[in-house]
Parts: structure tokens; C-alpha cells; sequence
């Protein structure tokens, strides 16, 4: 039997030591004379990037990960020639799994519901007829043949759909305003500048599904009266840029793009423009400034992107995700889409699990799935078995929920009641080794980086409450710092311009409320719970475990361990850097810090 090996083509798989697994699987094969014996594809993205690089041998649908070239010679061996799947080397436990059956079989699959990513890891990305097959382009023929804009509105409305790009806007009523204006043209645009750190849910989108994203658009542009679209896509992407080409091009050479699409008077087309990476065009106003060829700054709203966007016109913003959606509300219907979720969010959502979990990677659930549902049931709970102390949602704008709100519902107003908010999609789950300021102060940083400096409360105030923040986590905090950091941030989240800076002090405020006993051991006690701050740790020798080897005070830079040969050895505290190399020489373990 002729088998089909699935190459994992997504970034995760194929930087940095993915990229080697395609053309070693083809030594392997020609080395062992089985070439005979399958056909390789490639396929992006299944989304278990914890255990990239991976494949699918079909027609068993034998999901395997974390491969190498011992492994690769093994599969070939066994399940290839042999006819055996390697249970030993499968990426999850249990596996009785197909291209198909794998998106609701598996441990990491099982409370899965793909809409936004239905086609990643089912298709090839760079085969319009894989596309095809999968019901491609069905949906815009359906709307241009028997639907007005007017109706393809209402539907969007119906469906319920919300914005997935953070502010949670309905997508309906956005689509409304954006028509029945008296310029002669409008634009639609697709926002897919991710800049949250730990997020990577539009990058794959795009990777593994280009053309849903081109058809969701065109929808979009029919439904408004556009005829010219706009992926703002940031060059740090090369592999989705390099796709959304190959996208577009199959797309005009088929007429699903340009003149007369599927014969008739709509015309539309799609660009790319690149962003340099800054986070705060991930804001409508900036990214249009900056499509425009100006800086990325954001301006007061009204007049909105709706009414007045790029180059003055009626401008329909939407994420990928959002873009994603729109194909399989037209195919499905839009009482099926609102079936999908809670009374007030719809559908599903992509969130990218990172951080101190076992299965990092894309998941895709509907919407009233619980954070303890995403962090134990899908993503494997916590690393090392440790104890899960906050998960981090909605990036740097976003706030830490702790222990007690597990069991919060993910949806938009949940969210917020427990201190963060649903943003575009990241989720970064935090372990009991984790420093609750030094989170606050990592987040901040970047949004103090990032902050364009057009308005004074972002540029000033984001920057003393870094100062402050950096204070505490050097031993140098003071009780009233407390107090200070809570009204300065409820003043920027006020007064700031976008929402870059409106939700800049969200990591603040939400560990503040939910484990201010961190930030008063750091200040009144000048001791890290965590053992993270550096300038509040010591390192000491136990000298019921110092052996007098003399590694330690042999590696110590300053030279500040003192001890002879057999006998206890001393740390001078005073003079010590708190490099750590000490401990990690010792070979009893008898150094330890606090």
C-alpha cells in the first residue's frame, strides 16, 4: 500500500531545525529504496507547535513529533516498510487520528472547533485546488449570484460575529458604517500586523490558509463597494507574505480577482503592503497613516475609519481572523455561526498558547470554553507539573487572571470582569516560579518601547511607571510607590490618545489587584517571592552539603567565596554580582539562593 507522508511546513516546523526534516526524510527514504512507497506533501499548520517538527503518515493518520533523523529512520523502518505505526514516537497520547479525524480525536484536538483554521494543516497552502476542494470560493460565488450587499451585510449582522482583533466591535454593524457615503470609492483593508509578544495566530492563519483570507476580503469589498483591497502584513513574515503572493496571483490568473469576478460588474483586487514592525499600527488610524506613507502615528477618532480612513475615504478594517470567519458564515449560514458560543460571543476563537504550559501552539475553541478547559484539557497543563499561578491574556494590553478565576467562560464581557480582555489571541500561562512584578514590568517595557510619543500621557506616563516598577524590582521601592503606580495608571489608561496607551498599565493594575502581597514583599520585606529579581536575591552555601571542592570560589568572577580545600565555604554577600555561576557548578548542590 502506498502511503502519504504530510510535511509540517509552518514556521514553528521549519525554523530553525524543521527546515532540515524534508530533504533528510528524502536521503532516508532513497538510503532505505522506499521512495516507491509514499508520496510527500506538504501542509501548514496543525498548530501543535510544542511538538514541531512533525508529520502525518496517512492513510492511518499517525500524527508524529519532535522528530530527528534517528526517529525519521525509524517511522521509515517500521510503519513506512514495515507497516507498524511507531506508537512510541506519536506527538499525542492517544492517537487514533486522520487528517480529518485528528481535529476531534486527540488529546490536543479534542475540544477544538476550527472555523478560522479548518483548512490549515487539511491543505496545501501553495495548491489552489486543495483549496478548491475544500469548498474554496463557493462563498463568493453564493453572495455574487444571489445576494445584494445589502443581504450580505444583514447576514454578517445575524451571524453575530464580533471583531477578533481585540476591541471586540461587531462586525456587522462595522460593515454598515461603512457604506452609504458619497465618495466615489472605499477601501477594505486587512489588518494582519501582529505585534503581541507570545502571538502568532494571524502569521499561521495566513500560512496555512492564504486564500480564505483573499475570499473573505472580496466578500468584504462586494458587500461595501470597494475595489481595492489591502493585506498590512509585517515583513517579519516572510513565509505568509511569500504565500499571500502565491495567493494572489492564482487568484487574478483565475479572474477571482480584477475585473468582472465570476463574470460580473464587481470589480475588485488585492495588494500587499509591509510594515516595519511597530507594534502601534496594529491601531486602525496608525496603519493607515502608515499605508499611506507616513509615519504610524495614530489620530483622534471620530471622524472613523468608516467615514474617513485611508486617503480620506470610507476604509472597512478587519483582522485576519475576522477575514477568516467571513467564507464559512456564507457557507454555513448565519444561524449556524451564531449557534457557535455564548448569548453575546459568537463563533470561536484562535488563541496562541505559550509560556510555562506543556502543548504550546494554536488552538482554536469556541467561545464560553473556559481558561481551565484551554490550559488543562488542551494544552496539558502546567510544565514540570507545577502549580499554575496566572495566565496572561490579551497581550501587553491585556491583564493576569490568577487561580481563582479558572473557571471564567472566554468571552469578551468575562474577560473583563476578570481583569483583562480578549485582544487578539495571546495567552501566555505563568508557573508558580513566576514573578508577578517582573511580569508587570516586562510587559510595560514593551509598551513603553513601542509607544509612538504622540501623546503626552502614553510617552510620559508609561515611562515613570517603568521607572517606578524598575525601582521596586531593585530592592529600592517604597510603600507609596503603591499608591503612585495605581493612580498613574488609571490616569493613562484616561487620558492616552489609541488604545496602545489606554491599555498600557493593564499588567499594573490587574497584578496589583490580584497579587499585591508580591509587590509588598518586594518593597517592606526587599525579598522576591519568586526568586527572580536578581537585586533582592542572595546566594548562600549550606553547610551541612559543602564538601570544600573549591568549584565554587574557582568560577566566582569577583572572587568572592572564601574557603580551604574539605572544609565550608563562605559567600561574601556584600561583594557578590549574583551571577549564579556558583550554583550552577556546585555538584552537591549545596548552594542556594533567597
Amino acid at each position: 500500500m502506498k502511503r502519504k507522508i504530510i510535511v509540517c511546513s509552518g514556521s514553528a516546523c521549519i525554523d530553525p531545525g524543521g527546515k532540515r526534516l524534508e530533504p533528510e526524510l528524502r536521503r532516508i527514504l532513497g538510503d532505505k529504496n522506499a521512495f516507491d512507497l509514499v508520496e510527500i506533501e506538504e501542509a501548514v499548520c496543525y498548530g501543535h507547535c510544542g511538538s514541531c517538527p512533525m508529520i502525518v503518515v496517512e492513510p492511518e493518520g499517525t500524527f508524529y513529533g519532535e522528530l530527528n533523523s534517528e526517529k525519521l529512520a525509524r517511522i521509515i523502518d517500521e510503519h513506512i516498510i514495515g507497516g507498524q505505526p511507531v506508537e512510541a514516537l506519536l506527538a499525542t497520547q492517544p492517537m487514533d487520528t486522520s487528517r480529518i479525524r485528528m481535529l476531534g480525536s486527540a488529546d490536543f484536538f479534542g475540544k477544538q472547533l476550527r472555523i478560522t483554521l479548518r483548512n490549515c494543516g487539511i491543505i496545501d497552502p501553495e495548491s489552489f485546488d486543495d483549496y478548491l476542494q475544500m469548498r474554496g470560493y463557493e462563498a463568493l460565488a453564493k453572495v455574487l449570484e444571489q445576494m445584494t450587499p445589502e443581504q450580505v451585510i444583514s447576514e454578517v449582522e445575524k451571524s453575530g460575529m464580533r471583531g477578533r482583533g481585540g476591541g471586540g466591535y461587531p462586525t456587522g454593524l462595522k460593515w454598515r458604517q461603512s457604506t452609504g457615503h458619497d465618495e466615489e470609492k472605499s477601501f477594505v483593508i486587512c489588518n494582519a500586523d501582529e505585534g503581541d509578544p507570545g502571538a502568532f495566530m494571524d502569521r499561521s492563519a495566513i500560512e496555512g490558509d492564504p486564500f480564505c483570507i483573499l475570499e473573505g476580503m472580496t466578500i468584504g469589498g462586494y458587500a461595501i463597494g470597494a475595489t481595492q483591497g489591502y493585506v498590512y502584513v509585517r515583513a517579519e513574515y516572510p513565509l505568509a507574505i511569500k504565500r499571500l503572493r502565491y495567493a494572489i496571483d492564482e487568484a487574478r490568473k483565475r479572474g477571482l480577482l480584477g475585473k468582472s469576478i465570476f463574470g460580473t460588474n464587481f470589480n475588485f483586487d488585492i495588494d500587499i503592503r509591509l510594515g516595519a514592525g511597530a507594534f502601534v499600527c496594529g491601531e486602525e488610524t496608525a496603519l493607515i497613516a502608515s499605508i499611506e506613507g507616513r509615519r504610524g502615528m495614530p489620530r483622534p477618532r471620530p471622524p472613523y475609519p468608516a467615514q474617513s480612513g485611508l486617503w480620506g475615504y470610507p476604509t472597512l478594517i478587519n483582522n485576519v481572523e475576522t477575514w477568516a470567519n467571513v467564507p464559512a458564515i456564507f457557507l454555513n449560514g448565519a444561524d449556524w455561526f451564531a449557534g457557535i458560543g455564548t448569548e453575546k460571543s459568537k463563533g470561536t476563537k484562535v488563541f496562541a498558547l505559550a509560556g510555562k504550559i506543556k502543548n504550546t501552539g494554536l488552538v482554536e475553541v469556541p467561545m464560553g470554553t473556559t481558561l481551565r478547559e484551554i490550559i488543562y484539557d488542551i494544552g496539558g497543563g502546567i510544565k514540570n507539573d507545577k502549580k499554575f499561578k496566572a495566565v496572561q491574556t490579551g497581550g501587553p494590553s491585556g491583564g493576569c487572571i490568577p487561580e481563582q478565576f479558572l473557571d471564567t467562560p472566554v468571552d469578551y464581557e468575562s474577560l473583563m470582569k476578570a481583569g483583562s480582555i480578549m485582544g487578539s489571541g495571546g495567552m501566555i500561562v505563568m508557573d508558580e516560579d513566576t514573578c508577578m512584578v517582573d511580569v508587570a514590568k516586562f510587559f510595560l517595557t514593551f509598551t513603553q518601547d513601542e509607544s509612538c510619543g504622540k501623546c503626552t500621557p502614553c510617552r510620559e506616563g508609561t515611562k515613570r511607571l517603568l521607572e517606578i516598577l524598575t525601582r521596586i524590582t531593585e530592592g529600592k521601592g517604597v510603600p507609596e510607590d503603591l499608591q503612585k503606580l495605581e493612580h498613574l495608571g488609571k490616569t493613562v489608561k484616561r487620558a492616552s490618545l489609541c488604545g496602545l496607551g489606554q491599555s498600557a498599565p493593564n499588567p499594573i493594575l490587574s497584578t496589583l489587584q490580584n497579587f499585591r502581597e508580591e509587590y509588598e514583599a518586594h518593597i517592606n520585606e526587599k525579598r522576591c517571592p519568586a526568586g527572580v529579581c536578581s537585586a533582592l536575591l542572595n546566594y548562600y552555601v549550606d553547610p551541612d552539603k559543602c564538601v570544600g571542592c573549591t568549584l565554587c570560589a574557582k568560577v566566582c568572577p569577583v572572587k568572592c567565596i572564601s574557603g580551604e580545600p574539605k572544609k565550608t565555604h563562605v559567600i561574601d554577600t556584600s561583594i557578590c554580582i549574583k551571577c549564579g555561576e556558583c550554583k550552577k557548578k556546585c555538584p552537591v548542590k549545596a548552594i542556594y539562593r533567597k
